[in-house]
């Protein structure tokens, strides 16, 4: 009986061996499990800031675009308007320098004064 108990005796110290080789095992993956759910944590609430920064920079943006185009379009009015202006004027010279009895300041200018000042309203 001796030596069964010594061959028992030998399978339980391999099957304690077993054990505690699988126990450090499990416990260093648990390690690994507890470190990458941290870093996961930690990682998604990066990606909250991130997506709240991110967020906020698209309004500010889409506000900023808005602003532009209302500039461009304002831009765009007032050029055409300008033109319109400088159209106007070139037309008005042309007409002056066609009849220079019209650009004489000290002829007629009675009758300017009186022309203008019937189309004041009363």
């Amino acid at each position: 009986m001796t030596q069964q108990a010594a061959v028992l005796q030998n399978c339980n110290n391999e099957l304690v061996k077993c054990i505690e080789d699988l126990c450090n095992k499990r416990d260093a993956l648990q390690r690994d499990i507890t470190s990458e759910e941290e870093e996961k944590s930690k990682l998604q609430n990066d990606i909250r800031i991130l997506s709240e920064r991110l967020a906020k920079v698209n309004e500010s943006l889409a506000k900023k675009i808005t602003a532009r185009n209302e500039y461009d379009k304002t831009i765009s009015e007032t050029e055409n308007a300008y033109m319109k202006i400088l159209e106007s004027s070139q037309s008005l010279l042309q007409v002056l320098k066609e009849k220079p009895h019209l650009s004489k300041p000290h002829q007629n200018l009675s009758f300017r004064r009186t022309c203008f000042l019937k189309t004041i309203p009363k």
